[in-house]
């Protein structure tokens, strides 16, 4: 930790193996976990709280101040989970009074030149890929890819295990499990390859499809094919997390894909 060519508050929390690279600055009020490594040029700012054994790469901005002209200089946090990877030049501002913190999971790996806003809460294992961007108050589940230059519009869900698809402009809420893709942004399957790779079993990946059936492919519209679901399906966890989704989302959900 001793870097003669970094500049670390004296108010700042730094494990004592935490590695940090010349010409990074950190200020103060600001916590770093053990086994973490900062490259060069990374610019830690106040209210940033990150885990243990996340790897932070050069040019890389933590905990700036939201972009929010109702921001009033709360006194918020940036909180990013344990083995988190942030590439180049990454951008996460903290939060506001809304929710008083942005955060994001362990385990995530977050690409270069992606930007995450104030007040998103962001779940475990998430991958988002080169230029994704998230602007505030989003919420997103555990599991989720962003493909490269995804853009994420304020206060939309996006549910666990669901795949968006690269250059994607996501207006509405994406339910968990799904692929979503085409502009504007499509159911156009379940993620049957990440479930998969997750260990769901062929059964469930048939009963996740199944529930999607019901909902985009049969020209219900969502209340009644909630209630279909509801009706004919066993409960399970993963048709109660869909249903769940459903039912408390606040800008709707993605509509299906139709050719013409």
């Amino acid at each position: 930790m001793n870097q003669p060519l970094a500049y670390v508050h004296p108010g700042a929390k730094i494990a004592k193996n935490v590695v940090i690279e010349p010409f990074t600055t950190i200020h103060n009020n600001v916590v770093i976990g053990e086994g973490t490594w900062i490259g060069s040029n990374v610019t830690i700012m106040e209210g940033a709280r990150i885990g243990k054994n996340c790897n932070i790469f050069p040019g890389a901005v933590i905990s700036a101040t939201p972009q929010d002209k109702k921001f009033n200089d709360e006194d918020t946090t940036t909180e990013i989970g344990d083995n988190t990877t942030i590439r180049e030049c990454v951008t996460i501002n903290r939060g506001t009074a809304d929710r008083m913190k942005t955060k994001i999971g362990q385990n995530c790996w977050i690409m270069a030149y992606c930007h995450i806003a104030h007040d998103c809460i962001v779940g475990d294992n998430c991958i988002f890929s080169n230029n994704s961007t998230l602007a505030g108050h989003i919420n997103v589940g555990n599991h989720v890819v962003l493909a490269g230059m995804a853009a994420v519009q304020q206060f939309c869900s996006i549910g666990n295990h669901a795949f968006v698809t690269g250059g994607s402009l996501v207006r509405k809420d994406v339910p968990p499990f799904t692929k979503a893709a085409r502009e504007p942004l499509s159911y156009v399957g379940i993620n049957s390859i990440g479930l998969r790779r997750r260990g769901f079993t062929t059964e469930k990946i048939r009963e996740i499809q199944s529930i999607y059936r019901i909902l985009y492919q049969s020209n219900y519209n969502n209340s009644q094919a909630v209630a279909i679901i509801e009706a004919e399906m066993e409960a399970t966890p993963e048709r109660d997390e869909v249903l769940e989704f459903i039912k408390n989302s606040q800008r709707g959900i993605m509509k299906g894909y139709f050719s013409n």
